[in-house]
């Protein structure tokens, strides 16, 4: 089989223009990068605004391990067969970092037969999204360290600056650094460090921002810093929202695409969903939905991190009522749950599918906690034996929930029509009653406990002496009564990583809380998770080229 690069640069990729028209979009609300990506305009959200909203379906997963899973080659495949079924469908996705591009987990356009492209541009630099957002947040790092330079009007204390400078790419060098020195006029000396873009403020603000005012209002209200008082100094405070939001005025506008299968495709903002949020943008799955009567979309990494703040975060601001979540899982990876090493998970192993499948146990009980239909998606491979199969099917049918075998890595949209007519019987015989897990009105520390045992199902929380200052601290704030999004490893229910399967007999550690006041949130630190990731010895960067035309090998 061809690799995933091979596949789409030999794809034929219809002009975006022509895209835009299946969708009911006029020529002039499209902006084209090219001949193959475009944004869309603002005055498309008020002509479509009253036009009623589609399905939304939610891809989510299991917990991620080595083996492999397939959550975005899953949604480009479940979208692809219902475009094959002549489904008006829109899929809504992420954009990749270059972070995982580079290093060791691989891009964001899913794989083999169900893939978005242009495959190269979206993994690499696409329509400048990152790098608006890189550059929105460093002017406002430069314009905070020019502000104390410059006499210090505000006060600011150096010793207590919150915000962090980013950049799109994983450099563990720069978690930890020292700014300022040198002479004079090279500014004030402090501590300082990078964050990956995709895990700072200003990507969370874009994609739950509503439009460019609700922007700007939000960017304004971004914690930088306290006084020598202990008072909070704001973006606003130092007047950078203004340029911060020219930066990102065309970066709001979400970007169209396609499938190999030349169904339309939403990609647009991309936080990780262990460190960040980790949804795509509200706008682009609110336009999804007034163009599309089914929105496919995903959040990252497992269930417990990106389809709890899935719900509990981006649902609980933009009002969606998700219809159906998908829950992908594969027989390698719960053989692997189960203690397998990776090297065998190709034999069959019906004692460890046993142990591993309790882990996915969890997470079909957790999704239901939400009131929502959910269906198993079996991303199948060829190692998989018919009592594997068979085994997987009947537990998921034992606990209540509808299961289907995929193939779209290899078939594409035909490799996923038993899983879209699993879908569709859900959604018109158990429509959806869904609900967020939990009140803002509970105390920070009942919302992290909360959802350490229903969704972790930790026997509780421990806050270090920092976490317990930091909650204080955000308490006088007003931050109170805001969603939590909690960073923790994606590994593990657990704050372990090493804890795999369905952990028992554990407390979660907040070890700090960060306030993200524009985006409404507070930031839960757990364990001992980064929010600038490190490359692996042999990064992926490795294998990837160019030649003298310009022809790209070796991404993926």
């Amino acid at each position: 089989m061809l690799s995933d690069i091979e596949i789409a640069q030999n794809a034929e990729v219809y002009p975006i223009t022509q895209i835009a028209a299946s969708l009911g979009i006029a020529p002039e609300d499209i902006e084209p990068y090219g001949h193959d990506k475009a944004k869309l305009s603002e005055a498309l959200y008020q002509k479509t605004a009253q036009q009623p909203d589609g399905k939304l379906i939610l891809v989510t997963a299991i917990n991620p391990t080595p083996a492999g899973e397939g959550k975005t080659t899953v949604s480009v495949g479940l979208a692809d067969a219902l475009h094959q079924l002549e489904k008006k469908v829109v899929l809504a996705l992420r954009e990749p970092s270059l972070g995982p591009v580079f290093g060791i987990k691989g891009g964001a356009a899913g794989g083999g037969y169900a893939q978005v492209v242009p495959m190269e541009d979206i993994n690499l630099h696409f329509t400048g999204d990152m790098h608006a957002i890189t550059s929105a947040n460093n002017l406002l790092c430069a314009m905070l360290d020019n502000h104390m330079q410059q006499g210090n009007a505000l006060r600011i204390d150096q010793r207590r600056v919150m915000l962090k400078r980013v950049l799109d790419m994983n450099d563990r060098a720069l978690r930890n650094i020292v700014i300022g020195l040198g002479g004079k006029v090279d500014g004030i000396p402090r501590s300082d460090g990078f964050q990956i873009t995709v895990a700072s403020e200003v990507m969370a603000i874009l994609c739950l921002a509503f439009d460019l005012a609700d922007l700007k209002e939000r960017l304004g209200k971004i914690l930088v810093a306290y006084d020598l008082d202990g008072n909070p100094v704001y973006a606003k405070d130092l007047g950078a929202h203004g340029a911060m939001t020219a930066l990102l005025k065309d970066a709001l506008k979400p970007n169209l695409v396609q499938t190999l299968e030349h169904t339309p495709a939403l990609i647009h903002g991309g936080p990780f969903a262990n460190i960040a949020h980790g949804c795509n943008s509200l706008r682009a799955t609110k336009l999804a939905l007034k163009l599309g009567d089914y929105c496919v979309t995903e959040a990252g990494f497992g269930s417990d991190l990106g389809a709890e703040k899935f719900f509990d975060i981006k649902c609980r601001y933009g009002g969606l009522h998700p219809d159906c979540v998908v829950l992908v899982a594969t027989v390698r990876a719960l053989k692997y749950n189960g203690g397998v090493p990776k090297s065998a998970l190709t034999e069959e192993n019906l004692e460890a599918l046993r142990k591993g499948i309790l882990n996915l146990q969890v997470h079909i009980e957790n999704m239901k906690k939400y009131g929502v239909p959910v269906v198993v998606a079996i991303n199948r491979f060829e190692s998989d034996t018919g009592a594997e199969l068979a085994f997987v099917k009947a537990f998921c049918e034992g606990l209540g929930a509808e299961v289907a075998l995929t193939e779209v890595f290899a078939k594409g949209g035909a490799g996923g029509l038993e899983l879209v007519e699993k879908v569709c019987q859900s959604i018109e015989k158990k429509p959806s009653q869904f609900h967020v897990l939990y009140d803002t009105s509970l105390s920070i520390p009942e919302k992290v406990e909360y959802i350490a045992r229903e969704i972790y199902r930790a026997d509780g929380v421990t806050f270090t002496a920092q976490a317990q200052k930091a909650l204080a601290q955000i308490e006088e704030l007003g931050g109170g009564s805001l969603p939590v999004c909690v960073a923790k490893t994606q590994y593990s229910l657990s704050d372990d990583p090493t804890k795999l399967g369905r952990p028992s007999n554990f407390t979660i550690t907040v070890r700090d809380l960060t306030l993200s006041n524009g985006a409404g949130f507070v930031v839960v630190l757990t364990g001992n998770i980064m929010t600038m990731p490190g490359l692996p010895k042999a990064p992926a960067a490795l294998r990837i080229d160019c030649d003298n035309e310009g022809h790209i090998t070796g991404l993926f």
